[in-house]
């Protein structure tokens, strides 16, 4: 299992993803779940969640048709929008599970994988897709900014109350951070290190990227922090009146 989340804001995009991957309690691995492309006018992040060797064979394939000549086509760098960038991965990720499900079986085999696309390319807007095994997707929108995948269901009421698309990149960062600890906590399955990654509009490059360890003291103090400010306003709240 994983989790990947990513925000559209009014000033660029953010992205965060856990490193964690399981087969078993006992079979617990590192692996990265971020990957991106840049040229000069185009950026382009994604975040991969599902069966591993089904994401890394489409991302392989994503980035040796990029690196490749001329003749290797298509290429993530070569599309004229983001929308067709998620055309291509989509294409790309059915194409995957295809040729690994064999016969009677369909995307949702255990070689399934959902994939999360963001970035921008000359002038356009940023854009934020969510790309499922089939290969299609939905964009991002005003009344839906951010998308998740993996184990999203103990970090997703935290990022609905307190997400603003005039965020700051930094708040941004702390609100994902909540997310992620909340979900750490309930789900053994996901862990760090966590991957992130800040997109500016118009920049065409990552403002800033990094990893977070499990002793990064930001990180602690957010994990006990939060804890502390649940339980303060857990006290606050008014009791309850039992009947009689």
């Amino acid at each position: 299992m994983t989790y990947c989340v990513a925000l559209r804001l009014d000033r660029g995009l953010v992205f965060m993803s856990d490193t964690r991957t399981n087969a078993g309690v006992d079979n617990i691995s590192v692996f990265r779940k971020m990957y991106s492309w840049a040229s000069e006018d185009r950026f382009i992040t994604v975040l991969t969640a599902g069966n591993l060797a089904t994401t890394q064979a489409v991302v392989s394939l994503l980035d040796e048709r990029s690196k490749a000549v001329g003749d290797r086509v298509p290429s993530v760098l070569g599309q004229a929008s983001v929308f067709q960038v998620a055309r291509l991965v989509g294409d790309t990720l059915k194409e995957v599970i295809k040729s690994n499900a064999g016969d009677g079986q369909t995307a949702d085999a255990s070689f399934n994988a959902t994939m999360i696309l963001g970035g921008q390319v000359g002038d356009g807007e940023p854009r934020l897709f969510l790309i499922y095994p089939e290969g299609n997707f939905i964009e991002a929108s005003a009344d839906t900014p951010f998308f998740q995948i993996g184990e999203m269901k103990y970090g997703r009421p935290i990022i609905v109350r307190a997400f603003d698309p005039r965020m700051s990149f930094a708040d941004a960062i702390k609100l994902l951070l909540v997310s992620f600890d909340s979900t750490i906590k309930a789900n053994l399955s996901v862990g760090l290190p966590i991957d992130y990654l800040i997109y500016e509009a118009g920049t065409h490059r990552a403002a800033h990227e990094g990893r977070i360890q499990a002793d990064d003291p930001y990180f602690q103090k957010i994990s006990s922090g939060w804890g502390e400010a649940l339980r303060r306003a857990f006290d606050s709240l008014p009791p309850f009146a039992i009947p009689g």
